[in-house]
């Protein structure tokens, strides 16, 4: 990847041997310049192939208060209500957003995306794309030559990365554990897409919840869909001709779980009667589910807050020239929330 390193007023100003000051002055055409440094102050501008941010309270700082934000396609409810997040709390401490959406995140350029930011003057970016396929690979090829604060959400965590996330295991678990409490024993999940990290760790979650309980963990338990409510149909199909003992289904995310409960009521399974049912995401439509659906809450903006939150302390941070916050990883714990679809086993 080519240089990408913003030039900043700071380094500029450090080249021409004068103050910031000075050069906010040059770049705003003020009169109190001596005509040499002005002239001095613009070639080194000019070689330096420098843009000034055109907000006037960050020329000063060499700050454009702007935060680049790369998320995937809008229409999964998680993505959408991270953004919310983001644009809500990037508000608050009155930054703006450039935001890239990107529609097909297994085939896309991240080297375009990244120069792209850079040349709108992004203070700091945060990467919201969920970690997925080889994107988490690529990125950290890129890591230690990107020089913008960043902060990653919905990415495995790793050491070299500043992470926010939900504990995806921990919620698939708790799904998990809720049936198996209330008594059911042949438990199967519609996973998401397994190159999907969420999916692989709730689906891990179920998994860990069935062994504790030494219950069956085979193949013919699980089946993968793609967050839609078309292939939680076609998954809970699939998953009654191949594991005709199932009594409950534990679907990874609510959407698919609604597209299961249709696709049961067309065959005349009645849940939670004959087959009970937990989702995950909680999304607002989740309450008026016939029957209503027991589900994982998870509420985005809570990392979302956190995210920007962490990315304006590294943009401090490096304007002042210092470095204390190390790479972290925060992860924030799902929340139960019961109802209707998955009550006590009446056999």
């Amino acid at each position: 990847m080519a240089n990408q390193s913003r030039v900043t007023i700071k380094e500029i100003a450090k080249e021409a041997g004068v103050s910031r000051q000075t050069i906010s002055r040059v770049l705003n055409n003020r009169p109190d310049v001596s005509e040499k440094t002005r002239k001095h102050i613009k070639e080194i501008i000019a070689k330096r192939n420098y843009h000034p941010s055109s907000i006037a309270r960050g020329i000063g700082k060499g700050r454009s208060y702007i935060l680049g934000v790369v998320s995937a396609s809008l229409e999964n409810y998680g993505p959408s209500n991270t953004l919310m997040g983001l644009v809500e709390r990037a508000n608050q401490l009155e930054y703006t957003i450039i935001l890239r959406v990107i529609h097909n995140p297994k085939d896309f350029d991240i080297d375009a995306q990244l120069r792209y930011l850079i040349t709108q003057h992004v203070d700091g970016i945060v990467w919201a794309l969920p970690d997925m396929g080889n994107i988490r690979d690529a990125i950290l090829q890129k890591i230690n030559q990107l020089t913008l604060p960043t902060v990653f959400v919905n990415m495995h965590a790793h050491p070299d990365l500043m992470v926010v996330d939900f504990n995806n295991q921990s919620g698939g678990q708790i799904a998990t554990q809720h049936l198996i409490d209330q008594g059911y024993k042949n438990i199967g999940i519609i996973t998401g897409p397994m190159d999907w990290m969420v999916s692989r760790h709730r689906y891990r979650g179920w998994k860990k919840a069935l062994e504790i309980a030494s219950l069956p963990t085979n193949d013919q338990q699980v089946v993968a869909g793609d967050w839609s409510c078309t292939s939680g149909k076609e998954g809970m199909q699939r998953l009654l001709k191949q594991f005709s003992k199932m009594d409950a289904v534990f679907a990874c995310n609510d959407r698919m779980a609604l597209g299961a409960m249709r696709m049961a009521g067309n065959l005349g399974i009645r849940i939670p009667n004959d087959l009970a049912m937990v989702g995950y995401d909680d999304i607002p439509e989740a309450n008026f589910f016939t029957p209503s659906l027991t589900t994982i809450r998870q509420d985005n903006k809570e990392p979302a807050f956190l995210a920007v939150d962490m990315v304006n302390k590294l943009i401090i941070e490096a304007e002042e020239d210092e470095k204390t916050i190390k790479p972290d990883t925060h992860l924030f714990a799902p929340q139960l929330i019961v109802r209707e679809s998955s009550a006590i086993k009446l056999n």
